[in-house]
């Protein structure tokens, strides 16, 4: 039963990016698209937490967890970029969707040599999932107050987030294609 509500509570942040996008085009709906946002990236921390610590962790859910957040992260990031009209904001979204899609091929490479390990979430991937929601949540908190300084601190935050991205895959792809 428990592990039917995580993995409804993974399915929601999928719906959550969706209503997300949406609103980052309805410019008196930001503070909205603030509070979901950061409802989303709790349950992405409270799923995997109620999961580990009451041994409910189900292969559905370690599989939809890292989709939900990519897509989270990617719908956001795109509504923002077109919304603010923001190279920088599309340039790294552009490169986290094909980081993205560049470990998932690794991922599958190392599955069918049965060496999954190489490609295991690392703590510093999940830093950079943490890093990305932060600096989502201040480009949401900036737009609901208006407030300028907030977005380029914003700005600031998302290129450690590019840097972080970049790094771990290097590292994913290190350890793929090391002997």
């Amino acid at each position: 039963m428990i592990v039917n509500i995580l993995n409804a509570i993974t399915l929601s942040r999928i719906l959550c990016a969706i209503l997300i996008y949406f609103f980052l085009f309805l410019e008196s709906q930001y503070l909205l698209a603030l509070l979901l946002f950061g409802f989303a990236s709790f349950t992405d921390f409270l799923d995997g937490y109620v999961a580990r610590k009451t041994n409910n962790e189900s292969v559905l859910g370690e599989i939809l967890d890292p989709i939900a957040d990519k897509l989270l992260i990617v719908f956001v990031l795109i509504g923002l970029s077109v919304n603010l009209d923001s190279f920088l904001i599309g340039f790294i979204s552009a490169v986290i969707i094909s980081r993205e899609v560049w470990v998932a091929a690794l991922r599958d490479i190392n599955a069918r040599d049965n060496q999954s390990d190489k490609t295991k979430v690392t703590f510093l991937a999940k830093t950079k999932t943490a890093i990305q929601m932060f600096a989502i949540l201040m480009y949401l908190f900036g737009l609901t107050l208006n407030n300028m300084m907030v977005l380029f601190f914003a700005d600031i935050i998302l290129i450690i987030a590019l840097l972080v991205t970049i790094q771990t895959g290097f590292q994913y792809t290190i350890s793929t294609f090391k002997k």
